[in-house]
C-alpha cells in the first residue's frame, strides 16, 4: 500500500471514482439528495488553495482517495460555519478495493498531516446513511459535534459532524 499525493492528471479519475464508490447510497436516498452528493463529490473543491488530495496505491491501482481541507475555508458552500482546524472530505474507496484498509489508511493519513501541522483537532462531516463510514470514524476516535450538523438538501438528511482532538489529555 503506497500513500501518496494525487496528481493533476489524475482528478478527473478520482471524481469519477468517488461516484462509483458513494452509488450504493443513492438507493437509500432521495433523487434530489443523491444529485446533490453527486455534485459536490465531482465538484472543483478539491483544487481550492491549501488543500491535500491523498491517494493510495495498491498493486499499481488506486485504491481510493481524501481529500484534506485546510482550517479556515468554506469547505461547505455556506452550510457550516468556517472552523478552526482540517476538515477530511470526499473519502472513497472503490467498492472492489474495500476490505483492505484503504479508508483508515487514509484517514491516519490526514490526522497525521493535521498533527504535523500543529493543529489541535481534525474534523468531518458525513450523511446519516453512510453507517459503515460512522462506525470507522467512532472507531478511530472520532466524537460527534451536533452543533455542526447540517441539512444540505432540505429533505430531513443530516449530514452529522465529527471532529477528533489531536492534543493528549
Amino acid at each position: 500500500m503506497i500513500i501518496r499525493e494525487a496528481m493533476e492528471n489524475e482528478l478527473p479519475y478520482l471524481r469519477e471514482q468517488r461516484v462509483q464508490a458513494y452509488v450504493e447510497h443513492a438507493v437509500k436516498i432521495p433523487e434530489g439528495h443523491w444529485q446533490a452528493l453527486k455534485q459536490a463529490i465531482l465538484s472543483e473543491g478539491d483544487r481550492l488553495p491549501g488543500v491535500e488530495r491523498i491517494v493510495v496505491e495498491i498493486d499499481g491501482k488506486i485504491a481510493g482517495s481524501v481529500v484534506l481541507f485546510p482550517a479556515k475555508i468554506d469547505a461547505y458552500e455556506g452550510n457550516v460555519e468556517i472552523l478552526d482546524y482540517p476538515e477530511i472530505r470526499m473519502l472513497a474507496v472503490s467498492p472492489e478495493m474495500r476490505g483492505k484498509g484503504v479508508a483508515s489508511a487514509l484517514v491516519s493519513e490526514c490526522i497525521q498531516r493535521a498533527k504535523a501541522q500543529g493543529y489541535q483537532a481534525i474534523g468531518l462531516h458525513t450523511g446519516e446513511f453512510m453507517v459503515t463510514a460512522m462506525k470507522l470514524y467512532e472507531t478511530m476516535g472520532f466524537e460527534r459535534m451536533p452543533q455542526y450538523d447540517f441539512e444540505p438538501a432540505n429533505d430531513g438528511i443530516i449530514v452529522k459532524a465529527y471532529r477528533l482532538s489531536l492534543t493528549k489529555d
